[in-house]
């Protein structure tokens, strides 16, 4: 009998973060891409508007993510996302077809529509496989980490839709016909990396948890079976709530950036998308720090009630006037860039905390479950917040010194984070996967793989000088 395989890390785990990270980015900058500049797509396309294709791409990402589970399985990770940028660059292609003929204009809507419908079904491909990417290539007290870089990568994407379409998109004809032409540029050189160098499995595995699932394998059922397995376990719902509540709170203050700056007072288009591109980079920075404070501390429930906590008393500002103070623009700025701060890794760490309650699973499948259920709770509830922003204007302490009104979409906002965490507050369920890499269970794996105890230092014992004092050794 072959000894089983030990346990360490590849170097090859970055580049494939860094892989799948910029092809996230680039799936958000096509989706968001005329977002900043609606005029001049209703003058390039007339009879029809950014906001409807940006809807046809949404609508396309959440019918991939029902099929995205299986097919990963089928094909393997390392197939699947060569394959997705693939078509994300021949969607990209396609929007920008007449340059590529060498020819001039734009792409007719029809060649718009179809390539950003190849770019909407790809994008589940990089948004659905952080977590599994995470288990199977980084250590337990990484993949927090790994998986809030991941996830909230296309955040970058839309800040720099905002910033670099909204100078190249200024221009008119000419700046959309030469921004799509970098952004495909941008996507075939990204495709051609992934080719070249993403990797499906390292030689290694690199957690305990990881090991067990090699040693004693078992066939993940189809992605429906799955889907039945996760809502039948009351401990999955705490981490789903939280996941949508953040994946609906992000997407509704970034669909209405500009409302909410010129609300408070910043009226210049450069300030706005300035303003946008700051909250999208919170967002990943939050994720980063929160992250990796979760890898060290495994304090799941803890970080993601703070985060909730701060991300209600930072929605105020802005919404809220008050009128002996007038427009703070400084105030909101800060307040948006908190708000992303917090509320972004609420995502990637509810993400994580649902495959730990669901171990062993697929954990495709288990984002793929969350993304459609956030998904679509953001369709239903953007076209509201914007009915209440523009029509719910609750004032309060009139003739006072505290004079002032919130509007209705931060109320709304505020409502659905004042929910989620008094559900999310009764969690207790098991971190399973992280006994296993502790050793509360199946430890046995542990013992076998570890023939020097003692050379790996930060524990009493294998297990916790593996996994608690500097696990995951480097190949």
């Amino acid at each position: 009998t072959p000894p089983p395989p030990s346990i360490s890390l590849s170097p090859l785990r970055w580049s494939n973060l860094l892989l799948l990270s910029l092809l996230a980015l680039l799936s958000d900058w096509v989706c968001f891409s005329t977002a900043s500049s609606p005029s001049s797509f209703a003058a390039l396309w007339p009879g029809h508007t950014s906001e409807s294709l940006i809807d046809v791409f949404l609508f396309t990402n959440v019918a991939s993510c029902f099929v995205v589970t299986d097919l990963v399985k089928r094909l393997g990770l390392s197939t699947s996302i060569k394959g997705a940028s693939v078509l994300m660059a021949l969607g990209c292609a396609l929007r920008s077809s007449p340059l590529l003929l060498g020819g001039g204009g734009v792409a007719p809507y029809p060649l718009l529509l179809a390539g950003t419908v190849c770019v909407g079904f790809s994008q589940p491909f990089f948004q659905c496989t952080p977590p599994m990417l995470s288990a199977t290539w980084f250590g337990s007290k990484e993949r927090a980490l790994s998986t809030a870089v991941a996830l909230n990568f296309n955040q970058i994407g839309i800040a720099v839709a905002f910033v670099v379409g909204g100078v190249m998109c200024g221009e008119g004809g000419d700046g959309v016909e030469g921004y799509f032409e970098v952004i495909t540029a941008a996507a075939t050189a990204v495709a051609v990396a992934t080719i070249g160098f993403f990797k499906n499995t390292p030689s290694n595995p690199p957690s305990s948890s990881e090991l067990a699932r090699l040693l004693s394998p078992s066939p993940d059922p189809p992605f429906f079976e799955s889907v039945r397995t996760f809502l039948s376990n009351p401990a999955f719902y705490p981490p789903l709530l939280a996941f949508v509540t953040s994946i609906t709170l992000t997407n509704i203050v970034g669909a209405y950036i500009e409302e909410v700056m010129v609300r408070g007072g910043v009226t210049g288009q450069s300030g706005v998308d300035l303003a946008g591109a700051a909250f999208e980079a919170a967002i990943l920075v939050g994720g980063v720090v929160i992250g990796g404070y979760v890898d060290r501390s495994k304090e799941f429930k803890r970080s993601t009630m703070v985060c909730l906590a701060v991300a209600f008393f930072t929605l105020f500002p802005l919404g809220l006037k008050e009128h002996a103070l007038g427009n703070e623009p400084a105030l909101l700025l800060l307040s948006l860039v908190s708000l992303g701060f917090v509320a972004g890794p609420v995502q990637p760490v509810s993400a994580e905390l649902a495959v730990e309650v669901s171990y062993p699973c697929d954990e495709t499948a288990v984002e793929s479950t969350q993304q459609i259920f956030g998904n679509l709770a953001s369709a239903l509830v953007i076209p509201l917040a914007g009915w209440a922003g523009r029509t719910v204007d609750l004032t309060f302490g009139e003739g006072r010194l505290w004079d002032g009104d919130v509007r209705g979409d931060v109320l709304l906002l505020a409502a659905i984070v004042a929910v989620c965490a008094a559900v999310y507050s009764n969690f207790d369920g098991d971190l399973k996967r992280s006994k296993v890499d502790c050793g509360a269970e199946e430890s046995e794996f542990c013992d076998a793989v570890l023939e020097e105890p003692g050379a790996v230092r930060g524990g009493d014992g294998p297990v916790d000088a593996m996994v608690l004092g500097g696990q995951d050794r480097e190949d």
